[in-house]
C-alpha cells in the first residue's frame, strides 16, 4: 500500500527497483497506434517519436525522437526541444513521460515487437 504523504511517495518513487521505475515511464499511444496495436500505453524508448503536450507554450506540440530515457526521475530527452544555460549553450529540457504521446514505435528491439504483440496487436506483420 502506498502512503498518502507525498515525500513518501517522492521516497518510494526515486529508490524504487529498476523493473518499477521502467512501468512509470510509460505514455500514451496516439490513436492510430492504439487501434493497431489493441492497447492504450507503452513504455518509452530511445528512438520513439514523440508529441509534447504540456509544457511551456513554445514547447507544446513539438514533435521529435527521443534521445534520452532517465528512469531516475521519470522524464525523456526529445531532440529540439532545448533549454539555455546561464553561458548561453544549450542543453536537453527533460519532460516527464506523462506529459508526451508516442505517435511512432521504434521497433528493432524483438522483445518490444513481442510484448507489443501479446494483446492482438502487430496481425498484419
Amino acid at each position: 500500500m502506498t502512503s498518502s504523504k507525498s515525500r513518501i511517495q517522492r521516497k518510494s518513487q526515486i529508490n524504487a527497483p529498476t523493473h518499477i521505475a521502467g512501468k512509470k515511464l510509460s505514455a500514451h499511444l496516439s490513436e492510430s497506434l492504439q487501434s493497431q496495436f489493441n492497447r492504450r500505453t507503452a513504455r518509452i524508448c530511445t528512438g520513439d517519436t514523440v508529441t509534447v503536450l504540456r509544457g511551456a507554450k513554445n514547447i507544446r506540440g513539438t514533435e521529435g525522437k527521443v534521445v534520452k530515457v532517465s528512469t531516475t526521475d521519470g522524464r525523456v530527452a526529445i531532440d529540439g526541444v532545448t533549454i539555455n544555460q546561464a553561458d548561453g549553450t544549450a542543453v536537453a529540457r527533460p519532460i516527464h513521460a506523462s506529459n508526451v504521446v508516442i505517435t511512432k514505435l521504434n521497433l528493432n528491439d524483438t522483445w518490444r515487437k513481442n510484448m507489443l504483440s501479446r494483446k492482438g496487436g502487430l496481425d498484419s506483420e
